[in-house]
């Protein structure tokens, strides 16, 4: 399960314009859609609203390749096919490379506790007595009882 994205089926607000060019048709404006996910650093679910920029160019014809190989411009251009454009993978790419890779729930949230799990902004001054490892099989030799010390 992704941490963070855009349920599938879900409703886009498109605010696009789409201009005659020279050399096809340019697609510009914004699209708005719904994003949920988790905080990746305390798991408290998220959800709201994120607006992208789009602009992409849809060319006329598809340059015949006699034989040569396809530069990297040519691969990353989109082509107008039987007076029809394909919007979907250029308003995927743009609204997945907007997505936060580290989604949070606010920029100041500290998380969970790596020992116990309980969220730390619940509790501010939480900590755990941490003891090294190589002394922990001499803590049974003081005769008490470290789960009754405070």
């Amino acid at each position: 399960m992704a941490m963070i994205g855009v349920q599938e089926g879900s409703d886009m607000d498109l605010d696009l314009t789409l201009e005659a060019v020279y050399e096809g048709i340019l697609v510009s404006g914004s699209v708005l859609v719904p994003v949920t996910g988790e905080c990746s650093r305390c798991l408290d679910p998220l959800a709201y609203d994120l607006e992208v920029d789009v602009q992409e160019l849809f060319s006329y014809e598809e340059p015949s390749h006699d034989g040569a190989a396809a530069g990297e411009d040519e691969e990353e251009q989109h082509w107008i096919e039987h007076d029809m454009i394909d919007l979907e993978p250029v308003l995927r790419d743009a609204v997945v490379t907007a997505l936060p890779f580290q989604p949070v729930c606010r920029e100041d949230c500290q998380g969970l506790c790596s020992e116990c799990g309980i969220h730390l902004a619940d509790e501010p001054g939480h900590h755990h007595e941490v003891l090294d490892p190589r002394w922990a099989g001499l803590q049974g030799l003081t005769g008490k009882d470290s789960l009754t010390e405070s």
